[in-house]
């Protein structure tokens, strides 16, 4: 393929399973029966090589579905893929299997290191032949929900909005029209609770299946499996719990009764946490095209390689970000591997998140971009889940000095209330990761005693959230909102623990942006090549879960919020 390819022109063609498993067999067997070590690496290079095409095949019915989830032919390909993935996973199982079992297993691990065998032993864990209809109808509900979620039309002031688009109401300087667009907001949620809470239980219930068909109690080891997670466990996630609760809840209060005395009201209600300012938050100074333009120069002035990685995204088309109808309401980075290739999806909608959505969406594709260069193998293109957010986190704040270029003057409105809210998201991260463990591990709860639990947490950790007259909230209905819960689960306590390593390097840029810049780069360029806690070390970043990590990381933040109330 020339360098002249735009995304919006690559070719799709349905993947033959057949033909894909044969050559899984074929595969193997020449590892089985090698009598060199040179044998075996030329098998590893070419599947490695298929199979980057076949994932990248992937990633475009992944994408256009989610640009438009009305499309019948791309939802009907993305319903094949979901039947027909796990089929495959016994042949690329028993391939992972015959180069673990290879005599030249120490050339291999020589050459690629550990985390290659690591890896290995993950996949053997996690997976089983009795969870393969689980797997599919895992899939079918997981997409059921996005089409809900993507399917949201809320009337408005005169305007359909979709979930993504009632959110710029929430920042409006009339109180009245915030607290009727998070009533907007909760009553779709609220319309569609009776087939969310199935979905939900029926999830738990697959999952659960899961975990004891592999030996576990219930799902959560699994969960814990399927983010890669090797070298920690629910222990110290639960100490990591325990000190936001001690450490961030209290400033969060602090923070949000300023919020309210700035605003002149009496107590912050949750349909005012967004109205950081009472003149007005930041907004954009300029248009989708402005932010992205603005974006490009940016990243030419951050460093020669972000410039040269702006370039190759815009040139290849590789950023889809405006909202409209019948879109995901999502967003996320993916990538083409085999034409090492990162891909944006968001949906801009005129406030502060649509610069967050080109530093942190572009952090995680610019690791992307550095690793599938500076990796041997495809395996290592991707960081473990708990590294990937301190890349997109740690960009958004290298894009602090820039703030004036999209915000003009309210650039320090905009360094503030996004520090505000990197910061107060984090005990709101942490429920979520806490409601997860509790729906798994005690399946018996009926759906609104799960959605009491959430009330119970949010009592825990936001003390400050108070709804006005919203039933539906009141008994804990939030939850329903975040899509990390229903499609990727244990995921979300990733955000959390990376904001302390985004929060240390703040600091590190502040004492020595040279520095800072470099353990970045080492950060991005080192992938998935090693484990979690050994990328941390090569980064020279903090281990969250020790104890003090979260006042050590937040300290510097904490300084610069109380300073600024």
């Amino acid at each position: 393929m020339t360098n002249n390819w735009k995304f919006d022109e690559l070719t799709y063609t349905r993947p033959d399973f057949d033909a894909v498993r044969a050559q899984l067999e074929d595969w193997t067997a020449r590892v089985q029966n090698a009598s060199s070590y040179e044998e075996v690496k030329a098998v590893l290079l070419e599947s490695d090589e298929e199979m980057m095409k076949f994932s990248s095949n992937m990633t475009l019915v992944f994408v256009r579905h989610t640009i438009d989830t009305r499309d019948e032919f791309y939802e009907k390909e993305n319903e094949f893929l979901d039947e027909n993935l796990p089929l495959m996973m016994p042949a690329s199982l028993a391939f992972s299997e015959a180069v673990y079992a290879s005599p030249f297993r120490a050339d291999i691990e020589r050459e690629y290191g550990k985390q290659y065998f690591t890896d290995i032993e993950i996949q053997k864990k996690s997976f089983c032949e009795a969870n393969i209809p689980l797997m599919q109808r895992e899939a079918r509900l997981t997409d059921e929900y996005q089409k809900i979620m993507a399917g949201c039309a809320i009337e408005f002031q005169g305007e359909t909005c979709n979930l993504y688009g009632i959110q710029k109401h929430f920042e409006d300087e009339d109180r009245e029209i915030r607290k009727a667009a998070f009533a907007a907001y909760s009553r779709f949620y609220a319309e569609n609770e009776a087939r969310l809470e199935q979905i939900w239980d029926e999830l738990i219930t697959i999952r659960n299946e899961m975990g004891r068909n592999l030996g576990f109690e219930n799902f959560i080891p699994l969960g814990y499996l399927n983010q890669h997670r090797t070298d920690y466990g629910m222990e110290e996630v639960a100490a990591f719990r325990e000190q936001v609760r001690r450490e961030l809840v209290p400033l969060c209060e602090k923070l949000y009764k300023a919020q309210a005395e700035r605003l002149g009201i009496d107590k912050v209600m949750a349909y005012d946490e967004k109205r950081v300012f009472p003149d007005g938050n930041a907004k954009p100074a300029g248009d989708d095209d402005f932010m992205v333009a603005t974006a490009q120069k940016m990243y030419h002035a951050i460093s020669p390689d972000t410039g040269e990685f702006i370039d190759f995204m815009i040139d290849h088309g590789l950023m889809d970000l405006k909202n409209k109808p019948g879109k995901a309401s999502t967003g996320y980075m993916t990538d083409l591997p085999s034409l090492k290739a990162p891909f944006v999806f968001s949906c801009f909608n005129g406030t502060i998140g649509d610069m967050q959505v080109l530093s942190h969406e572009l952090g995680h594709a610019f690791a992307g971009y550095e690793a599938m260069r500076f990796q041997p193998i495809s395996n290592y293109y991707s960081e473990s889940t708990d590294i990937a957010e301190i890349h997109s986190m740690t960009m958004e704040q290298f894009a602090y000095p820039y703030a004036e270029w999209f915000f003009g003057a309210d650039a320090d409105k905009y360094r503030f209330q996004h520090l505000q809210e990197a910061i107060t998201f984090v005990p709101f991260g942490v429920a979520v990761d806490e409601f997860q463990h509790i729906c798994y591990a005690n399946p018996g709860l009926t759906p609104k005693e799960r959605t009491y639990e959430w009330h119970k947490l949010e009592e825990k950790y936001m003390p400050w959230r108070t709804y006005e007259n919203d039933e539906f909230m009141e008994r804990g209905g939030y939850w329903y909102h975040k899509l990390h819960i229903f499609l990727y689960p244990f995921y979300y306590i990733n955000y959390t623990l990376t904001t302390m390593g985004a929060m240390e390097f703040k600091e590190k840029m502040a004492k020595d942006p040279k520095k800072a810049w470099e353990e970045y780069l080492v950060l991005c360029r080192i992938g998935g090549s090693v484990s979690y806690l050994e990328t941390l070390r090569a980064a020279n970043v903090s281990v969250p879960f020790e104890e003090g990590a979260v006042e050590k990381c937040t300290r510097y933040a904490k300084e610069i919020l109380l300073s600024n109330l």
